[in-house]
């Protein structure tokens, strides 16, 4: 063994642990405590998120056109979605088994709750100097709780785990994935490799380089028509299995109770596996979506909240479920043995289920789903370098360093990174859950502030001085209050002409 592969194996112990003892059980408390303190909003307030999800933007901020709602979403799904939801939860189910998918269920619901909170906090406490909103839990960690020093370690760690780690990660993922359909050995994977190091690394420039309008046009467009496709493809091998689908069901509950024999090592293992797999997808309560959801120009913080607890169900409930239903509907074997296989097995669960076609889309997937995380997890990287410094040489820096991290990704063993990354998501986490228990009952007048508004019909509007005694708010001065009570007036009335329209038609 390596001195690098020793380090590595050492690191992967060193989080196993920390995240069993530690991070696992912080979350869960976490999401419970939101989840009492908030009355459920997370699941009660489903309605609401779907329709806070289709907002209008009205006017330019200082000259440029903002980011709507969903467009933040859309940002951050590029993020939550990438090759955790194909290759990870493969894994899970592989080494845990069908009950890892309940408490993969059970961390969503819960984990709804974190993000309700953290997200509502990014708006809150964002700011627009210099540039379009921007903020992140290094904007609240240092207005809200007034500790400078942890906000920039938070604003570090989240800058190299997921501008640099995590998208050589992808880009690993892509030519692993890529070289294993097409069956490339020798000399001939050793050019491919090399010839998309230089592909992605020039797709990621051209992108990072065109800023976050650039970057949510991407993320608008491919995000959700790569999602739907993929579940489209995943309904058609349920609808052809629909035999199968009750057993299914039994199957996961029996095995999340620990009813029925499982692999792994046992309930706890499959417990833990379950709520890792689904906190590392989702990313609730990590303090990363936060960075995105700040970037929308809405009227009440709390609107992003619940777009982004949304996100939280479309990533989990919908995407990485979707995953574990190709595995276990398909004939193929999903045991122990083959939880260092990820794409491989659902890859072959699709084209055992569906034909050889249905494996050259998924591999076309996974490459789009890699590829809009490496623009998602940029811009996180580049929220927090904006915080740190303010001259333009350090973001051009960090969008150089970007490239090359893709580059070496796409070539080299990444064993080490992934040691690394576990190890600097865990600090990460931990410390945006100190913040957001802290600053917790912030986010809940904000909730109550809204609902009160909701209750007497109106579409709620939030002024820092509606709750004065909230401190260091740097936007929400009512700069924008006119636009955007001009826009959903315009809003309403365009869609009753729209019914009147219908209605002399005879169309309803």
């Amino acid at each position: 063994m390596t001195v690098l592969q020793e380090l590595s194996t050492r690191l992967m112990h060193l989080s196993d642990t920390a995240w069993f003892y530690v991070g696992i059980p912080v979350l869960l408390l976490t999401g419970i405590y939101f989840t009492w303190i908030g009355k459920a909003a997370q699941i009660r307030m489903i309605p609401e998120m779907f329709r806070v999800l289709k907002d209008r933007v009205g006017g330019d901020h200082e000259g440029q056109k903002p980011i709507s709602s969903f467009k933040a979403f859309t940002i951050s799904a590029a993020s939550r979605v990438g090759t955790g939801n194909i290759v990870g939860v493969a894994a899970a189910v592989a080494v845990g088994g069908p009950g890892s998918v309940f408490w993969m269920w059970i961390v969503a619901l819960l984990g709804g709750a974190s993000s309700f909170v953290e997200s509502t906090l990014g708006q809150l406490y964002k700011s627009d100097e210099h540039y379009r909103y921007h903020g992140g839990p290094a904007y609240y960690i240092r207005k809200g709780l007034g500790q400078n020093w942890l906000a920039i370690l938070f604003a570090i760690v989240i800058s190299v785990t997921y501008g640099l780690i995590f998208n050589a990660l992808q880009a690993n993922s892509i030519t692993d994935s890529l070289s294993s359909t097409f069956e490339l050995t020798g000399s001939a994977l050793i050019n491919f490799k090399y010839g998309m190091a230089c592909v992605l690394g020039i797709m990621t420039a051209i992108i990072i380089f065109g800023g976050v309008h650039s970057i949510s046009k991407v993320s608008v467009t491919v995000v959700p028509t790569m999602a739907l496709l993929y579940l489209a493809i995943g309904f058609l091998l349920v609808g052809i299995n629909i035999h199968k689908v009750p057993g299914m069901f039994v199957n996961i509950i029996t095995c999340a109770f620990g009813l029925k024999a499982m692999v792994g090592g046992g309930l706890g293992a499959v417990i833990v596996i379950g709520v890792r797999r689904g906190l590392f997808t989702n990313e609730a309560g990590m303090g990363s979506v936060p960075n995105a959801g700040a970037t929308a120009a809405i009227s009440h913080p709390v609107k992003q909240g619940l777009v982004q607890t949304l996100g939280v169900y479309v990533d989990t409930l919908v995407v990485c479920t979707m995953t574990a239903f190709i595995i276990m509907l398909s004939d193929t074997s999903y045991g122990p043995q083959n939880a260092d296989k990820g794409a491989e097995l659902t890859l072959g669960a699709l084209q055992l289920g569906l034909g050889s076609w249905a494996r050259y889309f998924l591999t076309f997937a996974i490459f789009l789903f890699a590829f809009t995380s490496v623009v998602g997890n940029y811009y996180y990287g580049e929220s927090n370098i904006r915080y740190m410094f303010r001259h333009k040489f350090w973001l051009s820096l960090f969008r150089v360093l970007v490239v090359v991290a893709v580059m070496i990704g796409s070539i080299a063993n990444v064993q080490m990174m992934w040691s690394l990354s576990e190890v600097a998501t865990l600090i990460m986490a931990l410390t945006n859950l100190a913040a957001i228990v802290f600053l917790g009952r912030i986010a809940m007048k904000l909730l109550h502030h809204y609902n009160e508004q909701r209750r007497q019909g109106l579409e709620p509007i939030f002024h820092r001085d509606d709750l004065p005694e909230i401190k260091n708010i740097e936007c929400w001065d009512g700069s924008d209050e006119i636009t955007q009570r001009e826009t959903w007036e315009r809003f309403e009335e365009e869609k009753r002409q729209r019914r009147a329209e219908k209605a002399a038609k005879g169309l309803i």
